[in-house]
């Protein structure tokens, strides 16, 4: 029984992860849509300033700002995004691996057991900070 309560408790696990997963990309989504409708305020702002060289540069230099930061939390949810299909693959084939060796094989064949990840982790950076930018 006990490789039975492992399983569900690292399926539970993993399925909190799809979750998080999904709230994450609904955040990316929102935030992708901020982020265009920021190019488009650069852009106004731009042609605003080729037609009145007397307007104020702190309000291009502003919007930068926020493009800066929005690309950055462009990158996090990236790495973020890896870092939770890793440990949830982790997870699956630990689940996996208890439940296969329980119950073995039955009439619909081989247990399939999911590979764990070869590599610790996915992503070596741990923290964000504005600079060079590199979109995945």
């Amino acid at each position: 029984m006990a490789a039975a309560d492992i399983q569900d408790n690292l399926m539970t696990a993993s399925n909190d992860l799809e979750r998080l997963q999904r709230l994450l990309s609904d955040a990316s989504d929102a935030l992708l849509g901020h982020f265009y409708g920021a190019s488009g305020q650069l852009n106004h702002l731009l042609h605003t300033m080729a037609q009145h060289p007397d307007v104020d540069v702190r309000q291009l230099h502003d919007a930068m700002q926020h493009m800066a930061g929005a690309i950055t939390a462009m990158q996090f949810q990236d790495m973020a995004s890896q870092l939770i299909h890793h440990t949830n693959t982790r997870l699956r084939s630990c689940a996996d691996r208890p439940a296969a060796e329980a119950m073995g094989d039955d009439e619909d064949g081989t247990a399939v057991v999911e590979s764990a990840p070869l590599r610790p982790n996915p992503v070596t950076q741990d923290e964000m900070d504005a600079g060079s930018i590199e979109l995945f």
